[in-house]
């Protein structure tokens, strides 16, 4: 006896017969057979495959988000609703193809109260969001922060001893990455202490009290530098409030200095729940920060600085130099001029011709094709405007501000026109967390035009040749030219 196979959408679906001999006739019925494909049995009024039967997939919320450049272009990005600052970083790396030296960073600008920070690479970008006024116009920006992870590199330089004490049973000096250790233990914590000047709450005026940090929180002494229980007076803790660099000075909160930072609560109604306070230096400014910032994050930051390198072979995990390739180590000196080619065993010889062939790239270099195809020559004046280190017509305190917003590290640079002297350049330097100006003179001789730093010792072509040799030597500069400071577009 054959089953009729009903059609619905396209697909048979399968009617069970029983097999049992009736009494009213001697007809054999065909026996119940499983239905090996289950999921095609449904209803004619519903899809074939039904969504519960379908892999679940995580839903992610997605929200867009605007982030600028330094020169105030900007990008619209939907991202999900728990992207990191990290990962946001990392999608423009990608979208805009630079090169990610681990320095790329997500900064919060708070446009009405002149603050600032750099986001930390863990945090939820729209938690960040979530915490701001709704019509204040607040900004992140994508830029390079090469201060971000110095202090596990250089930690010595950031905690002056006149500033941080260890707990009494430390009887042996502390070595370089002992400190770190204990910054990252949950056991011990180095106090950080100084003057500081805070601003009086609900008041325009500031005052210079003794400050000590621990683990519990931030204290002032009510009387001088005692540290006495009974003369700590709680000021703030960290755990729902974020800390903010003063990037206005004294323009809006009057303080004393320009090294000034606070915390904000992460729900604050405005400007009267800041907890506003003053250093009188970078050196402290930065001791402060990077103290409170370890308080806060611990462990977690030192995740961070190590997450680019996971799966590198590294000798020690503080002290993260690039490695040299095999290949970088097995390159050598040509020489192509001849016949036939040979190896330059001779160092002086091989930097020789290395320097003939940079000047003759140079020549090339400065031959331009005008508008009707033919070359004209580029005076030396006008090849640097290419570079990216180079800043045409930039005050004194821009430059220091896009010195300090790539980070106070040793090497950040960049060279400017000279606003008292329109025929001399500015090669402005960070050394020692200070910035330093070093006037760039040009001069003549024999009809040809040359510039130096070091008063006609040391001669240069042109600020390419110059810069480039105080990126491989010291010379008359404090330190190495290492970062330079450029307008990132998106």
């Amino acid at each position: 006896h054959s089953a009729s196979l009903p059609y619905f959408d396209g697909f048979p679906h399968f009617v069970p017969i029983s097999m049992r001999k009736k009494k009213d006739d001697n007809i054999l019925e065909i026996p119940s057979i499983p239905n090996p494909f289950p999921e095609l049995c449904c209803s004619p009024f519903t899809s074939v495959l039904s969504a519960s039967l379908l892999p679940k997939a995580t839903s992610r919320k997605k929200q867009v988000i605007k982030v600028y450049s330094e020169d105030d272009t900007s990008r619209a990005l939907e991202v999900p609703s728990d992207i990191t600052a990290r990962d946001v970083c990392q999608l423009l790396i990608l979208k805009n193809h630079y090169i990610d030296d681990h320095s790329w960073t997500l900064f919060e600008q708070l446009t009405r109260t002149g603050l600032g920070r750099a986001i930390e690479d863990h945090e939820l970008v729209m938690e960040v969001q979530s915490n701001w006024v709704t019509e204040e116009e607040n900004k992140l920006y994508f830029r390079k922060n090469y201060a971000k992870y110095e202090f596990f590199k250089n930690p010595l330089s950031f905690f002056p001893d006149r500033m941080i004490s260890f707990p009494s049973e430390t009887n042996a000096a502390v070595s370089h990455s002992g400190i770190l250790q204990m910054f990252l233990s949950s056991s011990t914590y180095p106090e950080i202490h100084g003057y500081l000047h805070a601003k009086e709450q609900g008041k325009k005026s500031w005052k210079k009290l003794y400050f000590f940090l621990r683990r519990s929180g931030l204290y002032f002494s009510t009387k001088g530098t005692s540290k006495e229980p009974r003369h700590l007076q709680f000021f703030c803790e960290f755990s729902n409030s974020d800390m903010y660099m003063s990037l206005t000075g004294k323009k809006i909160s009057g303080a004393p200095t320009n090294y000034g930072f606070c915390f904000k609560p992460n729900k604050s109604g405005g400007t009267r729940d800041l907890k506003q306070l003053c250093a009188d230096d970078e050196q402290s400014r930065t001791c402060w920060m990077t103290a409170v910032r370890l308080l806060k994050y611990g462990m977690q930051l030192y995740q961070n600085y190590m997450q680019p390198y996971q799966g590198r072979s590294v000798c020690s995990p503080l002290n993260m130099t690039p490695m040299r390739s095999i290949s970088e180590n097995s390159l050598v000196a040509m020489d192509f001029s001849g016949n036939r080619s040979r190896v330059i065993e001779n160092p002086t010889e091989a930097l020789s011709v290395a320097v003939e062939e940079g000047l003759a790239w140079r020549r090339r270099g400065c031959l331009r094709l005008n508008s009707h195809g033919s070359p004209i020559a580029m005076s030396s004046m006008a090849i640097h405007r290419s570079q990216s280190w180079f800043h045409h017509k930039i005050s004194r305190e821009e430059a220091q501000r896009l010195i300090l917003q790539h980070g106070l590290v040793d090497g950040v640079f960049l060279v400017r026109d000279s606003q008292s002297n329109p025929k001399t350049f500015v090669l402005s330097l960070s050394h020692g967390l200070k910035i330093k100006h070093f006037q760039i003179v040009p001069l003549e001789d024999d009809g040809k035009l040359f510039y130096t730093l070091d008063d006609g010792h040391t001669r240069f072509t042109d600020l390419i040749q110059l810069v480039e040799f105080y990126q491989l030597n010291k010379g008359v500069l404090p330190c190495k030219l290492k970062h330079y400071c450029a307008r990132i577009a998106l």
